[in-house]
């Protein structure tokens, strides 16, 4: 990991991309994400907070599982959380829309 990652969304997302380059963590952020923002609708609809909180908890177990096992690298929410929170969100808009936008292939 470099030693400063950049500090705006559009030098960050590249070098995002390069730390979610398997098919298997973007597809574990794909799920966190939707159980995030299905959780999130929920408790809005419920009015039950608590919902969100396990919304949130989904959604960086998935994140993690797909970091520490497919990727084996280390989560940029550590260094870069709000960066790396934008970073999800347009990782799932992305992959919705069919519209992967990565610097490289998949390592093999």
């Amino acid at each position: 990991m470099p030693s400063a990652l950049p500090s705006t969304f559009a030098e960050f997302y590249p070098y995002y991309l390069k730390e979610h380059r398997q098919q298997g963590t973007r597809v574990l952020h794909f799920v966190g994400t939707s159980l995030f923002l299905t959780a999130a609708g929920a408790a809005l609809a419920q009015r039950k907070p608590g919902l969100l909180l396990a919304g949130v908890a989904g959604a960086y177990g998935c994140a993690w599982v797909g970091h520490f096992f497919v990727e084996h690298n280390r989560p940029a929410t550590f260094q870069r959380p709000l960066l790396s929170l934008a970073g999800d969100f347009r990782l799932f808009w992305d992959l919705l829309r069919g519209q992967e936008r990565f610097a490289e292939p998949p390592a093999k």
